[in-house]
């Protein structure tokens, strides 16, 4: 099971640009530039219709995989998703055939350059698709966010003319084409019936499957629960626009007959009115766009694609080689395989027609996807934690599913026959090489627990750490608990169980139920071997009903303290193991992920380096509690004579302007703690604990701390 350190983790350099770059970029090539007239063969005027209702046919597809990818940041995406879920064998699979399939489109994808490229030079296509990987791979190399800095730039170039050729359609359509003439332009509406308009919705539908690919450099991207659903919303949003006015503009603009037959319609509607722009500028303009949108969806290819060999081979499904990361931190094995990969099908394979029979194995791969969310929401992971839920579950991945089969069997035996010809070859590897490196199971035995089968553990363990990496998110009062919590400082020598009872008696104050029962269910816990212990410190914990906000109480014993408990981000049973440090938790019964989130940032706080130290170092109950917070979240402000902060003596908190997100969360008043009120007046020698955005406490720390001078 791949529980990573940092040393095999992926930098976290993507923000929300970078997502839906990677995902704009990777839905604009042929779907725009070469498709619409081959579409509108099939379906006449309705292809409008088809860009349209297959935007909306994605939605599922989206929707899950956002949530999975807020769930499960991981490198490979797809791959990851459909193994932890569904089982290895689905996974290999999911993970091998998307990634030859998005391997193979991806070369294809730099080989449409040259239809747009030969408007004014003649170039050898495969030679320029070529040299193109080539780059694409040294920029992949140097890291991820270098990757997307060209993505950015690709994307920015791609709107911007599509937006001016989007404005400019229009205003010809609306102040020089005759109103009747773009009438009759699409009339008859649906000449080949609601056969021809939902076959075309099927052979178009493949021009959005790049939406999703960025789910595959989720481990990449920083605040995924909120950047990679808003990032993709965004993306498909703009895509869908242009999508539907573009085509609607070529179907307004050219003759039906040439439309049908025209490989570079983009091209060809634009020459109807840039004609006011010098020449040859207008059309300079398209094959710009044209070249950025097909370079973008092959760099865009290359950085999704190669993110498959890595995260199988981190599972033990390919060869370890491609889980190495080069001294960018990227992963160069993979990025090489793959850019080797995509050059032998340039070379080998001409028939554009190959690399289309690759979308009905998206679209199985789509179905997957749909009912692995399903799987995993059922299984009832305690772990499975996605900072975005899918709207109107279960339906949406329903209909999704449905969809997706109804569009394979509209594209025909032949595609048919492909995708079952990739999980025939998926399967045979699976069985010959990666079946006897491989003693795990995926959350659908999770599921089928309640009828008896058996469930796998160790996914709990991996999701747990996955929640590590994560972090806390805005909303959780991390903060306000440790600053509100009890705290416990025992020179003597002490059992476990003294510890456990004094806790308990600290919390019966809040919580509605005796020390003994409190004790009970800690006990409970530590002797079943579910209470954490790592680094010398223990994390006893439960959920209850009768609560509605979290409650602590921090311990720390000047002599070691045995402890009879597991760590469960391990596989191994432990022995006992001496502790200087002993949190518990006890939280609502109704939100269990923000239980799970809470002990996960203590165990990332007691991880780091200098936790120990500032532990042990700590002089009252205050400075304990700042020595579990976040460094960037906490401030302290001593009321001290001949100091910037002597001006809040004789004030009333509520007299005091503090910056937005920040507020007083504990006063130390001598010996004894001051719960902050209104009315509570601050005297001589306060020492307040403050806790709140990293920017409101910069403000205060330049008020109240730093000298006249300003200096830090």
């Amino acid at each position: 099971m791949a529980v990573l350190d940092a040393s095999q983790r992926l930098k976290k350099e993507l923000g929300l640009f970078d997502v839906f770059a990677v995902s704009t970029g990777a839905m604009f090539s042929s779907g725009f530039f070469l498709l619409p007239g081959l579409a509108a063969a099939k379906a006449g005027p309705a292809v409008v219709l088809a860009y349209l209702f297959a935007g909306v046919l994605i939605l599922p597809a989206m929707f899950s995989k956002a949530e999975l990818s807020t769930a499960l940041p991981r490198a490979g995406g797809t791959y990851f998703f459909l193994d932890r879920s569904l089982g290895p064998m689905v996974g290999t699979i999911g993970g091998l055939g998307t990634y030859l399939a998005l391997s193979l489109k991806t070369a294809f994808a730099l080989i449409g350059i040259g239809a747009y490229a030969a408007f004014f030079i003649e170039l050898p296509i495969k030679t320029v698709a070529i040299v193109l990987t080539v780059v694409f791979m040294l920029f992949n190399m140097v890291g991820a966010k270098e990757t997307t800095v060209l993505q950015r730039w690709l994307v920015i170039i791609l709107l911007s003319v599509l937006a001016f050729f989007t404005v400019q359609g229009v205003l010809y359509l609306l102040t020089s084409q005759p109103a009747s003439e773009t009438v009759a332009q699409f009339e008859p509406f649906l000449p080949f019936g609601l056969e021809g308009l939902f076959s075309t919705i099927g052979f178009v539908f493949v021009s959005y499957a790049g939406l999703t690919k960025v789910a595959s450099v989720a481990e990449e991207v920083k605040n995924p629960d909120r950047n990679i659903p808003l990032g993709m919303m965004l993306s498909l949003g703009v895509t869908s626009l242009v999508y539907v006015a573009g085509v609607f503009i070529m179907v307004a603009v050219l003759d039906p007959v040439e439309l049908r037959s025209d490989l570079t319609p983009v091209a060809t509607a634009a020459d109807a009115f840039f004609g006011w722009l010098p020449a040859p500028l207008g059309l300079v303009l398209i094959v710009a766009a044209a070249l950025a949108a097909f370079a973008s969806t092959g760099n865009a290819g290359l950085l999704s694609a190669s993110r498959y060999p890595l995260a199988m081979a981190r599972d033990r499904l390919l060869p370890d080689v491609f889980a190495k990361l080069g001294k960018f931190k990227t992963p160069v094995p993979a990025i090489l395989a793959t850019g080797g990969l995509m050059i032998f099908f340039i070379l080998v394979l001409d028939a554009e027609g190959i690399a289309k029979l690759a979308s009905a194995f998206q679209l199985f791969i789509f179905m997957l996807v749909n009912l692995a969310v399903v799987v995993m929401r059922e299984s009832r992971i305690p772990s499975y934690d996605p900072g975005y839920r899918s709207p109107l579950y279960p339906w949406m991945q329903v209909f999704g599913i449905i969809v997706c089969l109804l569009l394979i069997i509209y594209m025909g035996w032949l595609a048919i026959l492909f995708t079952i010809g990739i999980i025939v070859i998926c399967l045979i590897w699976y069985y010959q090489y990666a079946r006897p490196n491989v003693k795990r199971d995926g959350a659908i035995y999770h599921w089928f627990h309640r009828l008896g089968r058996r469930q796998y553990q160790g996914l709990d363990r991996e999701f747990r750490s996955i929640m590590k990496e994560k972090g806390l998110r805005d909303e959780d009062p991390f903060d306000e608990i440790v600053a509100r919590s009890f705290v416990l400082d025992l020179e003597g020598e002490v059992s476990f169980e003294d510890v456990i009872a004094l806790a308990s008696e600290q919390l019966a104050q809040r919580l509605p139920k005796t020390a003994e029962e409190i004790t009970d269910r800690f006990m409970q816990g530590t002797l079943t071997g579910s209470t954490p212990v790592t680094r010398g410190v223990a994390l006893p914990h439960f959920r209850t009903d009768l609560t509605e906000q979290a409650e602590m109480v921090l311990v720390r014993t000047r002599h070691p303290v045995a402890f009879p408990a597991d760590d469960p981000l391990t596989t191994e049973i432990e022995p006992e193991k001496d502790v200087h440090a002993v949190f518990f938790l006890v939280s609502s019964e109704s939100n269990p992920g923000q239980h799970l989130r809470i002990l996960a940032q203590i165990a990332g706080r007691v991880d780091e380096a200098d936790f120990a130290e500032d532990w042990n170092a700590a002089q009252d109950e205050q400075e304990l509690r700042e020595a579990l917070l976040r460094d960037e979240r906490f401030l302290t402000i001593e009321i001290l004579p001949q100091t910037p902060a002597i001006v809040l003596e004789g004030k009333a908190l509520k007299e005091l302007r503090m910056p937005a997100g920040s507020l007083i969360a504990l006063i130390r008043r001598g010996h004894s703690v001051v719960i902050p009120q209104g009315s509570t007046v601050l005297q001589l020698y306060d020492r307040l604990t403050i806790i709140g955005e990293p920017e409101g406490l910069h403000a205060l720390h330049d008020e109240y701390i730093a000298p006249p001078d300003g200096t830090k």
